[in-house]
């Protein structure tokens, strides 16, 4: 987010200057207009002339060279900015399947837990009946091997 952020300050500064740039070769292109429009052939007026189509031919290149960098960062915030929410798509995702899995693992430990209860009840009544033989309850093996 620290990146996007970034480009969308540098997308913001060549936008500034994109304008600040078109700004000038109006004015420029104005300025180039009247001295075109006023008769007379001044030597004066000719050399400013000259200069200002050079400067309006660079201006130009420079807005067109400008518009190709704004245009590829905008593309890299868009593709971060989708990256982001991918990103945060699969999370949730997962997320989620934890959660299920938690369930399950509770869910399978209440069953363990009334399995060693109905395992117990069984051994009193067989206990009262004279036989004593304890069986291993399966919440004990899921303890030794979870801890482990």
């Amino acid at each position: 987010e620290v990146q996007v952020d970034e480009l969308q300050r540098l997308l913001a500064g060549m936008e500034k200057e994109h304008r600040s740039l078109l700004l000038k070769m109006k004015e420029g292109e104005a300025e180039l207009a009247r001295l075109r429009s006023v008769e007379g052939d001044k030597l004066a007026e000719q050399d400013r002339s000259a200069q200002l189509e050079k400067e309006v031919a660079m201006l130009r290149e420079k807005i067109h060279h400008l518009d190709d960098m704004l245009k590829s960062q905008q593309r890299k915030v868009r593709q971060m900015i989708e990256q982001l929410q991918n990103s945060k798509t699969v999370i949730q995702a997962k997320d989620a399947v934890i959660q299920e899995l938690k369930e399950r693992w509770l869910h399978l430990l209440q069953n363990l837990e009334m399995h060693d209860r109905i395992e117990h009840l069984i051994e009193k009544q067989v206990s009262r009946g004279g036989h004593s033989t304890r069986v291993r309850s399966k919440s004990e093996y899921v303890s030794r091997y979870a801890g482990s």
